[in-house]
């Protein structure tokens, strides 16, 4: 997957990309990122990327010539036929919860663009011309969409072929399916009095796997009550 970011702070995606499981993603080639600075690829004299909001108001707004300048430096294209070739991902507060859905679905993009709004908010016409999806990481306000970015970008590269190690840590983390994931324990089993579970213990497969589907239900009943709501709604529908 090749992953282009237009932002106005590439530094603070420099450190992200160097660790972890980007830096694998990179190292294997399943993922190439390229950093784009709004500020450099700015059509303005003084290379600003942001402006005062037309009617008033507090803040800045970043401005859609700055971005549309960017794109087309970026793709050789008209901005706005950008999304034809791949999602152009703006990231905003208002825009679609991230879920691991929507995750799976843009792994399996080939290329993918990353808007990251900062000030107060981005010009209008970057949402309806520009970008052909709006993506939250949930209800609250970052000062810009580069750690957004980044967060999307790592749970993108840990479904990406060859990055981990161990595959079925994907099918049975939180998210994969309906529930949350079951508790988990290692060594050592006694620590302070805090005992690890029996069951875990025993060698027996069997318990162990059952243990896991309840405790599964038990915390995603109690935590995220929700999930197990959906399930229903989607199980009434076939």
């Amino acid at each position: 997957m090749k992953a282009h970011l237009f932002c106005t702070l590439p530094g603070m995606l420099a450190s992200p990309l160097e660790a972890g499981v980007l830096k694998k993603a990179r190292e294997t080639g399943a993922l190439e990122v390229f950093l784009h600075d709004l500020h450099e690829l700015s059509p303005d004299p003084h290379r600003k990327a942001d402006d005062c909001p037309y009617g008033g108001g507090p803040g800045m707004v970043l401005r859609v010539d700055v971005v549309a300048s960017a794109l087309e430096s970026a793709f050789d294209v008209d901005a706005d036929r950008v999304r034809e070739r791949m999602p152009v991902v703006l990231l905003t507060p208002q825009g679609r919860r991230l879920d691991q859905d929507l995750v799976r679905s843009l792994a399996d993009e080939e290329s993918i663009a990353f808007i990251c709004g900062r000030y107060e908010g981005v010009d209008e016409r970057i949402r309806e011309h520009l970008s052909s999806l709006e993506v939250s990481l949930g209800d609250f306000v970052l000062a810009g969409g580069e750690i957004a970015a980044a967060a999307v970008l790592e749970a993108i590269a840990r479904l990406l072929p060859g990055v981990l190690g161990n595959v079925r840590s994907l099918e049975e983390e939180s998210f994969s399916g309906p529930l949350l994931e079951y508790p988990q324990y290692t060594r050592p089993a006694s620590y302070r009095g805090w005992e690890v579970p029996e069951v875990l213990l025993s060698g027996d497969h069997g318990r162990v796997r059952r243990w896991r589907a309840e405790q599964a239900v038990q915390r995603t009943r109690g935590r995220r009550p929700d999930l197990l709501a959906e399930e229903g709604e989607h199980e009434g529908e076939e």
